[in-house]
């Protein structure tokens, strides 16, 4: 019989997390669902139920340190390892001038996608590497705009771009105990946080225009494929995205 193999979601309540969460599951993972809202969680795992699958819904606040301490030591009480961590979770700020941001904002994004991350990623390295059998892997959701910023979304653009630092790091360091840690880059995924860009998104020559968007469930399957190498085996970097969305040449 094939061992458990256990996974920790974070933003697992909806969207792309929800998406991954549930390829997880099909796929024969056991998922720890990390969200803020109980009722979300509980959404997802009744579909996961419904799949044959194995999840424990664990509220968590990604801003909040002992909040993620909670959910890692949660985890390893009940399953004794953890094998996957997906940094999913993540927030906007307004879309406005740099000027104009209040620091709030800033700050609020920077605690959620980048400390948050961090943080998590700190606690599975930590069960990783002193686990028999030893090792893991972390995926990152580091998003299109860890490579290129639409206009006024400096907070966001900034967190990103420091997942992909956050990435390398755990890659190398990593290395050492049999951990690999990859990065997903997400374009236009069908999901709460894109449901603006029917109406129109801004584009950098200054007009609006309405954006192409693809299936979530296609994210998750791509989580699930990084997911299932071996750990001789690494995605360092995999974008999937919008077929037509801008972002490729001039459009």
């Amino acid at each position: 019989m094939a061992p458990q193999k256990i996974a920790i979601v974070t933003g697992a309540g909806s969207g792309v997390g929800e998406a991954a969460a549930l390829a997880l599951v099909a796929d024969g993972w056991t998922v720890v669902l990390a969200g803020r809202r109980q009722e979300n969680l509980d959404a997802v795992a009744k579909q996961a139920t419904g799949l044959g699958g194995k999840t424990l819904a664990v509220p968590t606040d990604i801003t909040d340190p002992a909040s993620i301490a909670a959910l890692f030591k949660k985890t390893k009480d009940t399953y004794g390892r953890l094998d996957l961590l997906f940094n999913n979770a993540g927030v906007g700020a307004p879309a406005v001038p740099i000027d104009e941001l209040p620091y709030e904002k800033w700050k609020a994004a920077v605690d959620t996608n980048l400390n948050g991350s961090f943080l998590c990623t700190q606690e599975a390295f930590r069960i990783m590497r002193h686990q028999t059998p030893r090792g893991g892997r972390i995926i990152n959701n580091g998003s299109i705009s860890a490579h290129t910023p639409r206009p006024n979304t400096i907070a966001y653009t900034a967190t990103k771009h420091a997942i992909t630092g956050l990435t390398k790091s755990t890659s190398l360091d990593g290395r050492a105990y049999d951990i690999a840690c990859g990065q997903i880059d997400i374009g236009n995924a069908v999901s709460p946080l894109t449901e603006r860009m029917v109406g129109g998104m801004l584009q950098p020559n200054g007009q609006m225009a309405a954006e192409p968007r693809m299936a979530v469930a296609d994210v998750g399957k791509a989580v699930a494929y990084m997911a299932s190498l071996s750990l001789d085996s690494n995605v360092l970097f995999m974008t999937v995205m919008a077929t037509k969305m801008p972002f490729v040449g001039r459009g």
